[in-house]
């Protein structure tokens, strides 16, 4: 039986998906508010450590309250890469919406949730192991939340402005931060400390609630991506069978297959994570613990440096579609590397005008990195198997990064070095800069297995020409390498007797 070649279709203006404009905003504002909660929370975590530390853990000192505290920050760390397998798969079976529709429900519950637990004084032991079993389900959703919502955005997105696009999902990120650490400010200034220690730290965790209702019923409005939508479509005219039940993709097959992408996404998101915890999350505790501010004071200042983040993110986004990404991982590497140990000199002069250039400095690099995270991430996986690689790749390299204000915070305490966190990102930043060099550059280029995507139809129409373009010279690349091939095939055979 002779088997028939199977004809590709040469690419035409019609196989371009056309993003509707106003899906795409719909798209963008549904993820990005989903990525504020989650951060609204950590914002609220990390601000409100101090107290937690002392309603939860009133029996240790202060030293180690903070700790404890941040371990409770940590642990659910743990449960996050089976939150990426869980949700990944599903995002794969079932679509990237209703995926995110349930962990926005989950994370809006527990973080909710942390609000009603009683002190330790009322409940004893009991009250941290509540702390813990709602901080390991905010951590089983979050699993899913990210990767799926940086996928959501990036299929939803032309190539031409997936940087910018992508970037407005970590601006959602830093405004659930400065809206936490915001809140937890005004009300422990209108409350009093003594209050805010009693009974004011709960109203934050409270407004989940609200929070979580509204991006529900943003996502649930939100149709699928074109980018899934083409896949599904594709498996139907194929096979039907595999609409109701699609091929399983095991973690071995994806890590055998793709193991040069999963490498490149674990170096971009510890060193993107990395630097955010250290400076969004433990940077607070570390104004008022050990350099002895008081909590307002640090976290005036770090809500000042977010403020300015909100700024300078989507123009990183916007730029990296203009000169790439590889820059600015390279770049804010370079920077981490060169400027950690100066601005922690900074940090430390006592000086506040000195301690906010410190932190700016320290900022501004964490800019370069998620600034384009959200776009590159996404790129390195086709469609078929994007949450789930990008799910289990992501979380286990978050669950690296999420033990850094537990373990800058131990460092620090055990050796009494108050530079130990900026060696910490230094180490990072050498991880960040093999990462930036080894990766390929995704910018203005179609998502793995997805056609290209354009604003508008002359814009597909240059999309279609550059893909053209692309072709032909790819087709020349091979033409030299087959005559090249040939030259060494005729070369030995030119040097054996029996051959001609």
């Amino acid at each position: 039986m002779k088997l028939r070649k199977k004809k590709h279709k040469p690419l035409q203006i019609n196989d371009i998906t056309i993003i509707d404009d106003s899906k795409l905003k719909k798209a963008i504002t549904a993820a990005a508010l989903g990525n504020a909660m989650e951060w609204f929370d950590f914002g609220v975590y990390g601000f409100v450590a101090y107290a937690l530390g002392q309603v939860f853990f009133p029996g240790a000192t202060p030293g180690v309250q903070m700790i404890a505290a941040l371990a409770t920050f940590s642990v659910p760390f743990l449960v996050r890469p089976l939150g990426g397998v869980f949700f990944g798969a599903m995002g794969d079976k079932f679509g990237r919406q209703k995926v995110l529709s349930v962990t926005i429900i989950i994370m809006a519950i527990s973080t909710f949730c942390i609000g009603l637990i009683p002190s330790h004084a009322s409940i004893g032991i009991w009250a941290p192991i509540l702390l813990l079993l709602a901080k390991l389900a905010q951590g089983f959703s979050v699993g899913g939340e990210y990767s799926g919502a940086a996928i959501f955005v990036a299929e939803y997105s032309p190539d031409r402005k997936r940087g910018f696009m992508g970037s407005w999902l970590d601006f959602g990120s830093i405004a659930g931060f400065v809206l936490g650490a915001g809140v937890v400010v005004l009300i422990s200034s209108i409350v009093g400390e003594a209050n805010f220690l009693d009974w004011g730290w709960r109203i934050p965790f409270f407004l989940a609630a609200p929070l979580g209702v509204i991006g529900l019923y943003l996502r649930h409005a939100l149709e699928e991506t074109p980018a899934f939508q083409q896949h599904m479509d594709k498996m139907e005219q194929n096979d039907r069978a595999a609409i109701e039940n699609p091929p399983k993709t095991s973690f071995k097959e994806i890590a055998t297959k793709h193991w040069r992408s999963l490498l490149v996404c674990v170096g971009i998101v510890i060193s993107t994570n990395v630097t955010y915890y250290m400076l969004l999350t433990y940077m607070p505790s570390y104004l008022s613990h050990n350099l002895h501010y008081s909590e307002d004071h640090g976290v005036l200042i770090i809500i000042a440096i977010m403020l300015g983040m909100l700024f300078v993110q989507p123009l990183v986004g916007l730029t990296s579609d203009r000169i790439g990404r590889k820059p600015f991982i390279i770049g804010g590497s370079i920077g981490l590397l060169l400027l950690a140990i100066p601005s922690f000199i900074l940090i430390n002069s006592n000086v506040i005008g000195l301690i906010f250039v410190g932190l700016l400095i320290l900022a501004v690099l964490l800019n370069s990195f998620i600034g384009v995270m959200a776009s590159i991430l996404p790129a390195m996986f086709p469609t078929h198997i994007r949450y789930s690689a990008l799910a289990i790749a992501f979380n286990i390299s978050v669950l690296i990064a999420g033990a850094t204000p537990t373990l800058i915070a131990w460092l620090v305490e055990s050796t009494g070095n108050l530079y130990m966190p900026a060696y910490y990102l230094m180490v990072v930043a050498a991880i960040g800069l093999v990462t930036g060099l080894y990766m390929k550059e995704t910018a203005n280029k179609p998502l793995r297995g997805a056609a290209p995507a354009a604003s508008d139809r002359s814009e597909a129409k240059e999309l279609l020409q550059e893909t053209y373009d692309n072709i032909e010279q790819k087709v020349e690349d091979i033409s030299q390498q087959i005559a090249d091939l040939e030259k060494k095939k005729q070369t030995l055979i030119d040097q054996h007797p029996k051959l001609d």
